[in-house]
């Protein structure tokens, strides 16, 4: 599953499916699809939906196993374009050997590296499959709270 807590994160605060499905304006069993995994939550609705709870990336995504609260931030395409970019290099690896782990192909990969798209959820969750240590809070530039 690539949103491995979303169901999780949802009972701790207490909400019910059918609250997150009139927040987003959805049906609740296209929230039941995200949470069992039979559906892929774009990245847009789980970016809005970790805002709104304060919730994190990393927790979502199953990198940490506790929450961490975060602050709300508005997707910055170029900043996540430079943090992808930075992450490769960093990591001495091509667009080509990143593109064919997450079976993509380099151009389509290089589009995320250039701003040009958003990168997909499940490509998120391969990222997480090929950099150790990760955390996608801090390649999309989230600020936690410190409390």
């Amino acid at each position: 599953m690539i949103v491995q807590n979303l169901r999780a994160s949802r009972e701790d605060i207490d909400v019910k499916q059918k609250d997150v499905a009139k927040f987003f304006k959805l049906h609740y069993s296209t929230i039941s699809g995200w949470e069992t995994g039979k559906d892929t939550i774009p990245i847009e609705k789980l970016i809005e939906y970790a805002n709104q709870y304060s919730i994190s990336l990393d927790y979502l995504f199953g990198i940490i196993s506790r929450n961490q609260k975060y602050y709300s931030f508005d997707l910055d395409l170029e900043l996540l374009a430079k943090n992808l970019t930075e992450l490769r290099l960093k990591n001495n690896l091509t667009q080509e050997y990143v593109a064919k782990k997450l079976n993509t192909t380099q151009a389509a990969y290089s589009h995320y590296e250039n701003a040009l798209n958003i990168i997909p959820t499940s490509f998120l969750f391969g990222l997480t499959k090929i950099y150790k240590p990760f955390s996608i809070d801090k390649l999309f530039g989230r600020k936690r709270i410190i409390p």
